[in-house]
């Protein structure tokens, strides 16, 4: 299934060229989320640019079939690409491992290919670290940024990435993430 559309950007960073990056390469889209996980969206996000920059290249096959050390050392360049540069060169390693295996090294096929809803959640829940607050962020992405069709079930009913398509907009996002979560925290029985 096609996309209808194609954003310049997506404005997760507030780096220009990191938000162009995620709308136009897939593989730096799926890196992005592989890499949110207790960083700041904004680092999470500015990651593929990074490593691209590092690598030279986000081509799947190539950092599928890259050292891991040199990897790694991608990673562990200052400014780190995520604190946890270890664990998570690995995650994106196997990350361009299974879009290379499984989609022939282009990652738009996860969710271009996916015949609908369920289909393109298993596709998701099936990458490295993607566990459902991803696969519903990811999906709240693809649906309302790029408009693919069978991400539209995936959409949760609370805000996401999804409803980010200005700086401010990213601020009010983390605004309201950091409320809820307070409030769960508030709310969490002792």
């Amino acid at each position: 299934m096609a996309t209808a559309t194609k954003p310049d950007a997506l404005h997760f960073t507030g780096n220009e060229e990191a938000d162009r990056l995620l709308a136009r390469e897939p593989l730096a889209l799926l890196i992005g989320f592989a890499l949110d996980q207790q960083v700041p969206v904004q680092t999470a996000f500015s990651g593929p640019l990074k490593l691209k920059q590092r690598l030279g290249t986000l081509d799947a096959r190539k950092i599928a079939s890259a050292d891991p050390a040199k990897l790694e050392a991608a990673f562990r360049e200052k400014p780190a690409i995520h604190r946890f540069p270890g664990t998570m060169a690995q995650r994106v390693q196997d990350l361009a491992s299974l879009v290379v295996e499984d989609y022939g090294a282009d990652a738009s096929r996860v969710w271009r290919d996916a015949t609908d809803g369920a289909d393109l959640r298993r596709r998701l829940e099936s990458l490295p670290g993607f566990g459902k607050m991803k696969v519903t962020a990811l999906g709240a992405v693809l649906a309302k940024r790029f408009e693919v069709e069978a991400a539209q079930e995936l959409v949760p009913n609370h805000p996401t990435l999804g409803d980010v398509d200005s700086a401010e907009a990213l601020a009010d996002y983390q605004a309201k993430k950091r409320a809820h979560k307070a409030e769960m925290r508030a709310n969490k029985p002792s």
